[in-house]
């Protein structure tokens, strides 16, 4: 298996493994509000945030930038319950349509911080003085696959919810934010705890 290959299926297991849960919820939540035939906003926002944790991740790996990895992965959740807040307090009619600007600086912004949350993974698995252009560019691309496999889900998911069985939109995606939400904010609380260890 040539090296691209290999930092390309690192990326995209790390995305849908259970270790990757807090992306995997990030992802969810950017697409809560957003139905099949909305695909091109979807695919915008997971375009702004690949850009973000790309830029991060480079700086990161290339040991531009040096943050502490115990506020990195208390900033992860926070980013996450931030994103599912905004969908559960915007007002309906702005659901999908009026907010898609708001939401890809949110996407690229919060993309930053999970790209130095991706760094550690990819840093320990890079021997020391090992060119990184490409495993740094296999692991990207392998997270964006991922991250597209995470977005035809949820958008089938709501398909099927909000199409199938005539849930209303709004009931959706406060169902599925208010879960991300939660889980989230228990995240959040986890890790703040290890700021102080």
């Amino acid at each position: 298996m040539s090296e691209f290959a290999l930092y390309f299926e690192l990326g995209w297991q790390h995305i849908i493994a259970w270790d990757g849960l807090d992306h995997i919820l990030f992802i969810i939540a950017l697409c809560a509000v957003y139905l099949l035939k909305e695909w091109r906003k979807v695919l915008v926002l997971v375009t702004a945030f690949t850009i973000g944790h790309s830029i991060t991740l480079a700086l990161s790996v290339l040991n531009v930038v040096h943050i502490s990895t115990a506020l990195i992965e208390f900033l992860i959740p926070v980013t996450i319950f931030i994103t599912a807040l905004f969908n559960i307090i915007r007002p309906q009619q702005e659901q999908a349509s009026e907010t898609v600007q708001l939401n890809y600086l949110f996407a690229l912004f919060f993309g930053l911080i999970h790209g130095m949350g991706f760094s550690n993974r990819l840093k320990s698995l890079l021997g020391v003085g090992e060119n990184v252009v490409k495993p740094l560019l296999g692991f990207n691309l392998g997270l964006e696959v991922g991250q597209i496999l995470i977005v035809i889900s949820v958008l089938l998911m709501a398909g099927i919810i909000v199409n199938v069985t005539r849930a209303d939109r709004r009931s959706w995606t406060m169902f599925l934010s208010s879960a991300i939400f939660g889980v989230a904010f228990v995240m959040a609380i986890e890790r703040f705890k290890a700021l102080f260890v």
